[in-house]
């Protein structure tokens, strides 16, 4: 499987989140953030950082990024994408998701293992795992707060949209949302960080495995 990861000016995770792919037997795939082709990647993930510096809006000015334009595209018509903390943000600003990432309750940033459950496993990031099953993932944030109008919220709840809970909610997220789905279940946003939970030889905590497993599980169908 080629997975894109896309680098943009004040991304940090992107080598992690290569890293990861190939440790998971992929094939990453760095995109630049001015590309306008993805160079025939099956996936996509938008990795973790600062991504032009947060001005603005944490994600407002990646979201026009050119490599975007044929991202959301794509994403659309269903390949799979993942934004993972400042990349849930930036599919937040492109409306790919709904809701905003606001600061955390405190206005500290969080730097922890965070326990989460799994609420949905139907999707293409999350399907190898049990539902309800309980796992723990690196989160580190300072715009981590996941909110949305009641209107929102019910539907993602209603609809199983919500992909993994929080179980202490460091952040202050309304329901405890850690991620969500859209409702083709291809473009999955959350705040915690799976790819560094994958490697042995740094860690016994092997909990985000099952996002690169369940990617390959759905592309494999």
């Amino acid at each position: 499987m080629k997975i894109g990861v896309v680098t943009f000016p004040g991304s940090l995770d992107d080598s992690d989140a290569l890293r990861a792919v190939r440790l998971m037997g992929g094939q990453g795939v760095p995109l630049w953030h001015q590309d306008d082709d993805l160079h025939g990647v099956d996936a996509v993930i938008l990795p973790g950082g600062f991504s032009y510096g947060d001005y603005l809006r944490c994600g407002a000015i990646a979201r026009f990024s050119p490599v975007m334009e044929q991202i959301v595209r794509q994403a659309k018509s269903g390949m799979p994408l993942l934004g993972i903390c400042n990349g849930f943000q930036v599919l937040c600003e492109a409306r790919l998701l709904p809701g905003a990432l606001i600061r955390n309750v405190g206005q500290k940033f969080t730097s922890v293992t965070t326990p989460l459950r799994l609420e949905s496993t139907s999707t293409a990031w999350t399907n190898a795992y049990a539902q309800g099953q309980e796992i723990s993932i690196v989160l580190k944030n300072g715009e981590g707060n996941y909110q949305a109008d009641i209107e929102t919220v019910t539907q993602l709840e209603a609809e199983g949209r919500v992909v993994v809970r929080y179980l202490d909610n460091p952040n202050g997220s309304v329901n405890d949302i850690a991620g969500i789905t859209n409702e083709r279940g291809n473009v999955v946003g959350l705040m915690p960080h799976p790819e560094h939970n994958v490697d042995p030889t740094i860690t016994t905590n092997l909990d985000g495995q099952g996002f690169f497993q369940s990617l390959e599980a759905f592309l494999s169908r």
